[in-house]
């Protein structure tokens, strides 16, 4: 069932003809609709890339691509290329060498509205301009779509009101963003990445800072996204444990290279852990899922013999 579409304000489109009254979020009758995007998915892949900041490389003769439709999982220890992998990806980095290519073009040479109508990305721990309310911040979803001669449509206002509804955030509509607590703020940048009707969504350690409880919750969130609509989601987690648990596809980095790739039952072992982690660990499983877990070991915890460890 579809939400009705809300009143807004639009703070940073092109105006328009005024904006009839709509329905209040409170009373808006629940459930977004299906977004389904086409079966021909984009392609998004690097070949032979080099990234780095201020004469330091990063990420070295990266090759990858990635899996249309499905949910990948970037991992690796702190600094090893994750992040900067996944700006080059969404065009937030220009490559040393290489190229990031969408349906077999360069991603630098493509116009930047052409991108952001197929790539969506939410940066780590974005921060909303003071005042900034859930409606307007979503709203700043639809700016791609927007063009002189298209400007506001009720298409525009039915996408807000879904994503709204999707990350159960309608209730909230009207609130400052700055006064959201942390789950119900990273739910608020999701609706935004939502509301761009993208089929490939970028996120950047989406659950940092937040509590376990809204860790799933989020993560929850993502996984109806990649079913329901069929959306290409790549996302970087450091959490091993959920990424085994939530990816199709997981990818493990270190040094800014790849060392392994595929399903979690391919890529979680114990040497893995130990070659990109240094972690002396036992990987048993997930007694929920049937997916990898990682039980990690410390000088003051000594392993007793796991009968369904995996090397």
């Amino acid at each position: 069932m579809t939400a009705e579409p809300i009143s807004r304000t639009v703070t940073d489109l092109p105006p328009g003809p005024p904006q009839p009254h709509r329905t209040d979020p409170s009373s808006a009758p629940p459930g977004p609709r299906t977004r389904e995007f086409p079966a021909g998915l984009p392609d998004l892949r690097a070949s032979d890339l080099t990234l780095g900041y201020d004469g330091v490389v990063v990420v070295d003769g990266l090759e990858v691509a990635i899996p249309a439709g499905r949910i990948t999982v970037i991992v690796g220890a702190n600094a090893c290329g994750k992040s900067t992998l996944l700006q080059a990806l969404a065009r937030l980095l220009t490559p040393r060498a290489g190229a990031v290519r969408l349906d077999g073009a360069s991603i630098r040479s493509m116009p930047t509205r052409q991108v952001a109508r197929k790539i969506g990305i939410l940066p780590q721990s974005p921060v909303a301009p003071a005042g900034l309310t859930v409606i307007d911040l979503v709203t700043r979803g639809r700016a791609p779509h927007q063009t002189w001669w298209r400007q506001w449509s009720s298409q525009d206002e039915q996408a807000v009101t879904d994503a709204l509804t999707a990350t159960n955030m309608l209730e909230h509509a009207h609130r400052p963003v700055d006064e959201l607590s942390g789950g119900q703020r990273q739910r608020a940048w999701i609706a935004m990445a939502i509301a761009q009707e993208t089929p490939v969504l970028l996120l950047d350690e989406p659950t940092t800072f937040l509590d376990l409880a809204h860790q799933i919750d989020v993560l929850d969130l993502i996984v109806d996204l990649n079913r329901q609509e069929n959306r290409t989601v790549v996302m970087v987690l450091h959490d091993l444990n959920q990424a085994s648990r939530y990816a199709d596809h997981l990818i493990a980095m270190k040094s800014g290279r790849i060392v392994r790739q595929g399903s979690p039952a391919e890529v979680i072992t114990t040497d893995l852990v130990e070659q990109v982690f240094d972690l002396d660990c036992q990987v048993s499983l997930d007694p929920v899922t049937g997916t990898p877990m990682i039980i990690p070991m410390g000088r003051h915890h000594h392993a007793a013999p796991a009968p369904l460890g995996i090397r």
